[in-house]
C-alpha cells in the first residue's frame, strides 16, 4: 500500500501529527512526499523515506514486514 504520508486512514481518522519519520533510517519529513511509502504492519502505519523505498523495493512489493529486510 502506498500514500502520501499523514493521509487520513479509510476509516476517516486524522493524520498523524508532528514530524513523520522514516520507521527505517530516522529521516524526517514536514509535509506530505509523494516518494515516501506508508506500510501497515501488525496493523501499524509506518512511513519509509524515499532511499529506504527504493532500496527495499523488491520486499516491499513482495509484501515482506519491515523486519525481514
Amino acid at each position: 500500500m502506498t500514500s502520501l504520508p499523514g493521509d487520513s486512514d479509510k476509516d476517516g481518522s486524522a493524520p498523524e501529527s508532528g514530524p513523520i519519520v522514516c520507521a527505517r533510517c530516522g529521516a524526517r519529513t514536514h509535509g506530505p512526499q509523494p516518494t515516501w511509502t506508508c506500510s501497515v504492519e501488525h496493523g501499524t502505519h509506518r512511513y519509509f523515506c524515499d532511499n529506504c523505498s527504493r532500496e527495499h523495493l523488491r520486499a516491499i512489493e513482495g509484501r515482506l514486514d519491515s523486519a525481514w529486510w
